[in-house]
């Protein structure tokens, strides 16, 4: 009795794994991740063509967060646009049931959808700061595929304020793809996105007057065999509104130097009571200076506002030396002398002095 139990456990193991062995081959067959990996490195690479993949970039700036002249760097957010046709992903809606596919959110762009997508990276990004906040891949059923993504990033760019208060920059942000040279990924400005400012847009102490968007050649080491990749140039201008550094700046300061220049009237023989008038708008200069460095913008080369502090001073300056001349021929008996050297700087240093702030203008705007 024994014997026969135990024959006929063997037989119905038998039969179990000759059942799981022939349910698991076709799982096997439909789950190899040779041909898994084969369909999947086709599809996430560029679509193949006569020419480079055409990729359409167009960008929306939404607000410019902050500009730092000193620091040579602009915050900005906005919103980037890619293009693009790949015949792979072509579907029928009738069979998919839907007219589009539409993947949202970075795990469903980069998990989900099985297409390729071209990696577009912030060139001169400054301090690691780039974020995304929020992306979406939209696919038509002929192929045509759009990327939208929202950016919040720090960029340096270069800035030539020699004409502070006065200037005017362009702020730029380049975009480059990543890993493709332009014989394999070519950038293209899309036509049909012309307005790249919005009315959000508010800079403290600057004003937006204009934006732009162009394609230039980048060299990258990384970008393939040719090592030039195609790049994606947004250009934004900007105007300083110069009137807060007028008022709290140059108004008082000239009425503080024409207000030195009253030393010419007053007697020759009271020399003390004349360099202290002097040596007070000195003082008051240099404080001035020193107040004031917080406002400008901390850079080793010298701006038209720069140049117009230092002549201020140097005017008070020579207020001070005509004040020890004069007072010099005062004790020399040459008082007639002295009353015409007090005569002619009463009109001669004023003229001077704003002669010599619109040379000062002139050649900040002109030559630069």
């Amino acid at each position: 009795m024994n014997r026969l139990i135990v024959r006929v456990m063997v037989l119905v193991v038998t039969l179990m794994c000759c059942t799981l062995t022939a349910s698991a081959a076709p799982l096997a067959a439909e789950s190899d991740p040779l041909r898994t990996t084969l369909s999947a490195s086709a599809l996430l690479a560029p679509p193949k063509e006569a020419g480079p993949v055409e990729v359409k970039v167009s960008f929306k700036l939404h607000d410019i967060n902050d500009i730092n002249d000193g620091a040579e760097t602009f915050e900005f957010t906005g919103l980037l646009m890619l293009k693009w046709h790949d015949p792979r992903q072509a579907f029928d809606p009738a069979v998919e049931g839907v007219d589009e596919k539409i993947f949202q959110g970075s795990y469903q762009v980069d998990e989900l959808s099985t297409g390729w997508c071209p990696q577009v990276v912030l060139v001169n990004e400054s301090g690691g700061f780039y974020q995304q906040s929020g992306v979406v891949l939209r696919v038509q059923p002929d192929g045509t595929s759009t990327l939208i993504q929202t950016l919040n990033a720090a960029v340096e760019t270069e800035l030539n304020m020699v004409q502070f208060p006065f200037d005017a920059h362009r702020l730029e942000a380049v975009f480059e793809v990543l890993g493709f040279d332009k014989d394999e990924v070519v950038l293209q400005v899309d036509s049909a996105a012309t307005n790249i400012l919005t009315s959000e847009v508010r800079v403290p102490q600057w004003t937006a007057t204009g934006a732009s968007q162009s394609i230039r050649d980048r060299s990258a080491f990384h970008a393939g065999r040719e090592r030039v990749s195609s790049a994606f140039v947004v250009g934004i201008d900007v105007q300083r509104e110069s009137f807060y550094v007028i008022r709290l700046v140059v108004i008082p300061l000239i009425v503080i130097v024409l207000l030195s220049f009253a030393v010419f009237w007053m007697d020759r023989s009271s020399l003390g009571d004349r360099l202290s008038v002097s040596f007070i708008g000195i003082l008051t200069g240099v404080v001035y200076q020193i107040v004031m460095s917080d406002h400008l913008p901390r850079i080793s080369y010298v701006t038209l506002m720069h140049g117009f502090l230092n002549l201020s001073f140097m005017t008070m300056c020579a207020a001070a030396v005509i004040n020890l001349v004069v007072g010099t021929l005062d004790r020399q008996g040459k008082g007639e002398l002295g009353d015409r050297i007090d005569r002619r700087c009463r009109w001669g240093f004023p003229l001077a002095y704003f002669g010599l702030i619109l040379v000062l203008f002139g050649v900040a705007m002109l030559m630069f």
